[in-house]
């Protein structure tokens, strides 16, 4: 999958003037409906478009909101750097190594996840949706992209219950940037916001701590 397009079986959303079309969860049932034998990661990214960074954030800040074993975020941090990093250099649409690009699924088993998500979807629908985005330009995308870039950094730092927050609010801007909701990127940027500090404040104490006790 090349950096910055590729060329894929699934229609794209159109972009530009015409930006979010339809809702997420009628853009993935209808790519359930419209999907061949098998559905790759590719056409999953580019039936997004440009949508695809915030979907990729949120799809990989949700596993670090999850209690696990120390250190395991600073491996499962890497991905939302991965993806962050491409907003701030400005790619239009997620670049996927071939490897993760060409990973597919069976079409039934696709349409069964979007069956189960489709739901929970919808019922987000009625308060996420497309408003007050603020994000109009390549400059305010990079700025978005930097400031998600910091989060997914804070996430990889091994700082003792400092990684949960910072993710969560990747995970809330990832739904606002698919979303185009400008009330949810608020949401995000006041989260981080917190987070950040709320980390700070832990390695503070812990240096302080630390200092004592040697």
């Amino acid at each position: 999958m090349s950096p910055q397009s590729a060329v894929s079986s699934v229609p794209a959303i159109a972009t530009g003037a015409n930006r979010h079309p339809e809702k997420l969860s009628d853009l993935l049932e209808r790519l359930a409906r419209e999907a061949g034998d098998r559905v790759s990661m590719r056409e999953i990214a580019n039936a997004l478009d440009d949508r695809s960074f915030g979907a990729f954030l949120l799809v990989f800040a949700l596993p670090n909101l999850i209690p696990l074993p120390p250190g395991a975020t600073m491996v499962l941090g890497l991905p939302m750097v991965f993806v962050a990093w491409q907003i701030v250099i400005g790619y239009k649409e997620v670049w996927l190594p071939r490897a993760l690009a060409d990973y597919s699924i069976d079409r039934a088993t696709f349409q069964r996840m979007v069956a189960r998500v489709s739901p929970w979807l919808r019922k987000s629908e009625t308060w996420v949706r497309p408003r007050n985005w603020p994000i109009n330009g390549a400059f305010r995308e990079r700025l978005f992209g930097v400031y998600a870039l910091i989060l997914a950094i804070v996430c990889v730092l091994p700082i003792p219950f400092g990684n949960w927050l910072p993710a969560f609010a990747v995970a809330v801007l990832g739904v606002a940037h698919t979303e185009r909701d400008g009330n949810c990127l608020a949401i995000g940027v006041a989260t981080g916001l917190v987070s950040i500090l709320v980390a700070g404040l832990v390695v503070i104490a812990t240096g302080a701590l630390l200092i004592r006790v040697f």
